[in-house]
């Protein structure tokens, strides 16, 4: 590896980290600090709004786009978003949590568009400073940089606010933002795109544009798919275990530590596999390891789950998840027309997150319909089911179109 290439993964790391930190920490550990004081569920229901800008930053992503011709103006948008983002970040730490609810709520729906703006703008800025080579140890690093920041954001910050309280948490957390995106500001981000006669052509409703691409349709279910055989499993593992008889202690450790530590790990053997093999042949791999995870998991409900037993199963749920989030954003980030990174990239992730959010909340209906090992078991159905899609994705060689001649 070369240094100019360590210096593009180190890059990416930081700046994935420094939106993925917060991000952890306001959706999983605010909320048990609201339980923690006494706050209704109903109230902590509510706090499920912030995530709404990730839902809907496509909405915006064209604005980002249009803006843009070089590495260096997609920088320019990190910047100022994730230090408006930061800014916000240190303005919540001077509210109380108990007297400031609701306000407390709008800045952090305000952070998370900053956030999401960062996220726009990074996702492009990768794909500009990645040659096609590297993308698939880039995305280990976003992917690495999002199972870290969950790992640090949901479990060293809780700690933190236990010893030092509410507000030297958010100083601190916005000192971390800051510091973060040092690595982005000296980088020479000199990679142009399209002449600027290109980019005028881009409209605000550039997004609609994306799905009229012939048998676009196709791809765009196999990445609604991807997740599906892996994504109840990994809302209900929780409960699972809650009601195998294990504490929030334990559960802690195995699923928040444990779990999310061994999906930072395997993303960069799949960046590596992803880059020595070819995504046509990845294709077939990584869905094997999703459809192994749910299949050990419907297994496990016929043992007498054996501590040891659940360790591994969780270690296989967490590694197939982070392989398979290298591999997904590897490949969407080949399909993106020239001038329109930040945009096609972004619609791309949008459809998987609808299709998790989709399937998280259908598999709490299908565990108290048919239990867990009945939830198990249509997981492995839905893993098998991709296997039918991949044939009919890879005909006619639909993505050679879209190869990058760098």
């Amino acid at each position: 590896m070369t240094r100019t290439e360590t210096n593009k993964y180190f890059t990416l790391l930081s700046l994935y980290l420094a939106q993925s930190i917060p991000m952890s920490f306001f959706s999983t550990v605010v909320p048990v600090i609201m339980r923690m004081e006494n706050y209704s569920l109903e109230s902590i229901g509510y706090l499920q709004l912030i995530k709404l800008p990730w839902i809907i930053k496509f909405l915006w992503a064209p604005l980002v786009d249009k803006s843009c011709h070089s590495s260096g103006q997609y920088r320019k948008w990190i910047l100022l978003s994730e230090g408006f983002y930061a800014l916000v970040i240190l303005s919540i730490g001077f509210l109380n949590l108990e007297t400031n609810f609701t306000t407390i709520i709008a800045m952090m729906v305000i952070a998370f568009t900053a956030s999401a703006t960062h996220d726009i703008a990074t996702d492009a800025f990768a794909i500009l400073i990645l040659k096609e080579k590297e993308r698939s140890l880039g995305n280990s690093m976003q992917s690495a940089g999002n199972f870290l920041g969950t790992l640090v954001g949901s479990g060293v910050l809780l700690v933190i606010y236990h010893y030092y309280g509410w507000q030297y948490l958010l100083f601190a957390l916005a000192g971390f933002v800051l510091l973060a995106i040092i690595p982005v500001m000296l980088y020479p981000a000199k990679e142009k795109r399209q002449p600027d006669r290109l980019l005028k052509k881009i409209s605000m409703l550039e997004f609609i544009w994306f799905f009229k691409q012939k048998r676009i349709g196709v791809h765009l279910l196999l990445l609604f798919l991807f997740y599906s055989g892996l994504i109840g499993i990994l809302t209900m593992i929780k409960p699972y275990m809650v009601d195998l008889g294990y504490d929030m202690k334990e559960i802690g450790f195995i699923s928040g530590i444990f779990g999310t530590a061994c999906g930072a790990i395997m993303t960069i053997p799949a960046g590596i596999m992803i880059r020595k093999i070819g995504l046509s042949k990845a294709v077939w791999i990584f869905p094997t390891i999703n459809l192994l995870a749910a299949a050990y998991f419907l297994g496990l409900t016929y043992t007498n789950h054996s501590l040891y037993l659940i360790y591994i199963g969780v270690g296989l749920l967490w590694t197939a998840y982070a392989m398979s989030s290298v591999f997904v954003y590897t490949l969407a980030m080949k399909i993106v027309r020239k001038g329109r990174e930040g945009t096609d990239f972004t619609i791309q992730i949008v459809i998987t997150h609808l299709s998790s959010l989709i399937i998280a909340v259908l598999s709490g209906k299908v565990a108290d319909a048919v239990t867990y090992r009945g939830l198990f078991a249509m997981e492995a159905l839905l893993g098998l089911f991709i296997f039918i899609v991949i044939p009919i994705i890879f005909k006619n060689n639909f993505y050679n179109r879209y190869a990058d001649s760098r």
